[in-house]
């Protein structure tokens, strides 16, 4: 694998020539205005709705809605809102970084190519190639998941016959395009959180009594059995959970290239996160602890994956005994949705990481069309991963695959606070002010070393409930991926001779770009003279 040279961007022509594409009146020299990016040859097809709604809703799958049963019944209802409200406040200050730094540098590459500009190479690998662990790994639960509902409708096909149709048909939908992709997610995000939303609306009327010879249970479970079942190693294994919940917060920043507009729809989507966290995280956590007891049978023992979800065993207490197939219909859903972002978010790492080095070169092609045919089907090869549920249980299987990718997730936070700490440091010293930036983040520095402090602490304690008493399976399980990084960080950069890049050194220049609307000469007035239902479809 060769080592791109690293052009020297300080030549007084070339920012000129950057400045002039990224910031210029209108000429289209640096390729800012193509429907395909130049520079990588994907699509720039994503509308801001669509990247809206992946900011609020994109990922949502039975992660939240099954892993939240074991992390009920591991910690409690408090540990529950606890894990959810740390991580939440830990993945706003993330954003917050992100925002800043990809509205200024909307490169598809994301993190592994900000490491690279900021820090080092071989630290841009690192970051890259965790960042691909994590989505694999929720690939193959969501593989996991999907066959594991279907089997329980009818278990006729195999549980691996029921993975390869589905391996099949999403392999088939995500060479379609990004703009099938999008419009797909907007609609199937949409039915998520009016599915989400009508759950919440359920359980204020089971709990306050409103269901017609049901008694109002109330804060009953809080008290019997108890808010936390497990003390603070109760709250530790309730992290793990919700880091993988929460992964797919910085997503945006891996579309940010395929999206037309990103200097108005990436601050637009990084905005919603807040939503996302309040009403989709706080409010699951809250309501699932509300009308689920944490010592329910079917959290910990079902023969399904329904059976482990707190919606389920609620609308069973509240008298629907088969409201199990009304779940599991929202679940697979849900499932549509997650594996069809998991394979695009997947495949775009790896891609923009081949197609700068940090992979192998072939899984950076991409067709006339802008779809990375190679990424795609690796990234979908990955989901095969699942398949260990025949050997283990899927119940296993969900468990170690979560384990995983939670470690992966705090350091790959970790290293977007410190990778934003790195820009601002050589943006001051190059003699940049903070108000130049189309945007900028809150509280920092503290929101940025609070990022950095809060998510290494958390990738070292995630596996405190495995020390006593000492589970080696478990342990390993838990912390084998937090050598990972350091060992390809080292390797890396002792093979190639990578460089760390001292802050004048820092290149500030080359990647930014300009709406694409912009170069369509849309004005702010151009839609004035519409009726306001054509407006805001327009604005879409």
């Amino acid at each position: 694998m060769s080592v791109p040279q690293r052009p020297d961007h300080k030549n007084d022509a070339l920012i000129d020539d950057q400045e002039a594409g990224a910031y210029g009146s209108g000429s289209d020299e640096s390729g800012d205005f193509r429907d395909i990016d130049p520079n990588s040859g994907v699509k720039r097809g994503l509308k801001t709705r669509h990247l809206s709604m992946m900011a609020l809703a994109g990922i949502i799958g039975p992660g939240l809605l099954v892993g939240s049963g074991g992390a009920l019944a591991a910690g409690g209802p408090a540990s529950l809102i606890i894990g959810f409200g740390v991580i939440g406040i830990i993945a706003f200050s993330i954003m917050q970084s992100l925002g800043e730094l990809t509205t200024l540098y909307p490169s598809g590459g994301a993190f592994a190519d900000l490491g690279d500009r900021f820090i080092d190479k071989a630290f841009g690998v690192a970051v890259g190639w965790n960042y691909f662990i994590i989505w694999f790994c929720v690939l193959a639960n969501e593989y996991n998941v999907i066959s594991s509902v279907c089997v329980f409708w009818s278990d006729k096909v195999p549980l691996y016959g029921y993975f390869l149709i589905f391996w099949f048909a999403f392999l088939g939908f995500q060479l379609l395009g990004v703009e099938t992709f999008g419009e797909a997610e907007f609609w199937l995000a949409l039915l998520k959180l009016i599915g989400l939303i009508a759950y919440f609306l359920f359980s204020i009327i089971y709990a306050s009594g409103g269901i017609k010879g049901v008694e109002g249970i109330g804060f009953s479970y809080w008290r019997d059995p108890g808010a936390f079942a497990d003390g603070f190693r109760g709250v530790a294994s309730v992290f793990v959970f919700c880091s993988t919940f929460y992964a797919g917060v910085e997503s945006v920043a891996v579309a940010a290239t395929e999206t037309k507009n990103p200097g108005k729809a990436v601050p637009l989507a990084i905005r919603q996160v807040f939503i996302r966290i309040l009403v989709v995280y706080m409010g699951s956590a809250f309501f699932f602890g509300l009308t689920c007891p944490s010592n329910a049978p079917g959290l910990i023992g079902g023969t399904s994956r329904a059976l482990r979800s707190p919606m389920t065993v609620a609308i069973q207490n509240a008298g629907w005994e088969n409201g199990v197939h009304l779940i599991n219909a929202f679940i697979f859903i849900t499932v549509l949705s997650a594996v069809n972002s998991s394979i695009y978010i997947a495949s775009r790492t790896i891609l923009f990481m081949a197609q700068s080095g940090k992979a192998p070169k072939l899984l950076g092609y991409t067709n006339k069309r802008g779809v990375p045919v190679y990424a795609i089907i690796f990234t979908n090869a990955c989901g095969a991963l699942s398949m260990m549920n025949i050997s283990t249980g899927a119940s296993k299987a969900y468990g170690y695959i979560v384990n995983l990718s939670g470690v992966s997730t705090f350091l790959v936070w970790g290293s977007i606070s410190l990778i934003h700490i790195r820009f601002r440091s050589a943006w001051k010293k190059q003699g940049h002010h903070e108000t130049e930036l189309p945007f900028q983040s809150l509280w920092y520095p503290y929101n940025a070393y609070f990022g950095l402090a809060s998510n290494v602490f958390l990738a070292f304690v995630q596996g405190w409930g495995t020390l006593a008493p000492f589970d080696a399976g478990n342990f390993v399980d838990a912390y084998i991926l937090l050598p990972l990084f350091p060992v390809i960080y080292f390797v890396y950069k002792f093979v190639f001779k990578t460089k760390l890049w001292r802050s004048h050194e820092v290149d500030l220049q080359s990647g930014r770009r300009r709406d694409l609307d912009d170069g369509r000469q849309v004005n702010k007035g151009e839609y004035d003279h519409l009726p306001l239902w054509q407006r805001l479809w327009k604005s879409l």
